[in-house]
Parts: C-alpha cells; structure tokens; sequence
C-alpha cells in the first residue's frame, strides 16, 4: 500500500465497545525497570505531549482544535485520572480513565509511543488500566471506542480482553500527516 498525502480526505469507522462485567483475568506485573505514575494535578500541557506523541501517527487532533482552557478542564477534572507508563527515563505510553458519568468507567485514551510499540508493555498496561477502572467503586460498566485510523490490532486487542462493540459511525477527516499504511502492521 502506499502512502496515502496529507491533504487527503479519508473515510473511518468508529467502533464503540463496552464491558459490563469485570473480567475474570488478574492485571499482570510491570517489568522491573518500568513504572505506572498516576498524574496529580497534571497540566494540560503534559497530556497534550502525552497525546501527541502517542497520536500523531493515528490522526489524533481532536485535543488539539480544544483551547487550553477545556483541555486543562478535561484534565483536570477530579473523575478523570491519567496514568503514565515509564521505562528507560521517557513516557512509553499513557492512559485516562474518565469517571464522570455514574456508574461508567471510559477508558478515553491509551497508547504507546511509536518507539515503545513491539516491546510487550501494551498489553500489559491496558489489562492494569481495565483493572483500575474495575477498582473503582460502583463501576459496572466500561466503554472505550476505537477506529481504523488507529493502530489495526486495538480492536481486536479490546475484544480479546472482554470488550463487546455496541456500536460504530462512519466519519470523514482530512489528513494532517502523511500516512504510511506500512507503519501499522497487522
């Protein structure tokens, strides 16, 4: 496949997925030298990094058309946690558990950095960002969605863990980045 230019306008489904039972699996251990930081306080600034590098190459933008006011709310909101995955001095990875409707745990964002895919940490941190969600009193359901400008395993790798799609749309976007298909091996 080839690069498909900046410029291009694309098609893309949504997938939402819910789980309403926690799983029966334990959250599996964290390799020695890597560490989970959950963020107190973060600035919008960090999760914008965070969000950037993680996204870039997935269209991921939506954050950035918000001003820094509603993202510093989004971020800053007490039912929201972000956590940080850490090996080797640098952010390999993130995600955020949004809290804010009753009942709901929305796992609203996780990834890895480029440079961190392929080392076996994500699947890792998403079974501890599922079990986190399920810590939280009252929690009985969990949703996250995906789409296929996202990495072509994320769907699959929800349903493995428990996710069932609910839900999808069709959407459009114009590309900012070139987009290599070749990047995300399936």
């Amino acid at each position: 496949m080839s690069v498909i230019p900046a410029g291009t306008e694309v098609s893309f489904t949504i997938t939402y997925l819910e789980m309403v039972e926690r799983p029966d699996w334990t959250a599996p251990g964290l390799p020695p030298e890597a560490r989970l930081e959950k963020a107190i306080d973060p600035p919008a600034w960090y999760f914008l990094a965070l969000y950037g590098a993680v996204g870039r190459d997935y269209e991921w933008r939506d954050r950035f058309d918000q001003s820094e006011a509603e993202v510093a709310a989004f971020v800053g909101d007490p039912e929201v946690e972000l956590w940080t995955l850490f090996q080797d001095g640098w952010p390999q990875g993130f995600f955020q558990l949004d809290f804010r409707e009753a009942g709901v745990c929305d796992l609203a964002y996780f990834g890895m950095a480029p440079e961190a895919v392929g080392k076996g940490l994500g699947g890792k941190m998403l079974r501890i960002a599922i079990a986190k969600g399920w810590d939280r009193p009252g929690v009985t359901t969990m949703t996250v969605n995906t789409c296929e400008l996202d990495h072509p395993r994320a769907l699959g790798l929800y349903k493995s863990l428990g996710f069932q799609a609910v839900d999808t749309e069709t959407r459009s976007r114009i590309l900012v980045r070139d987009r290599d298909p070749a990047l995300f091996p399936a």
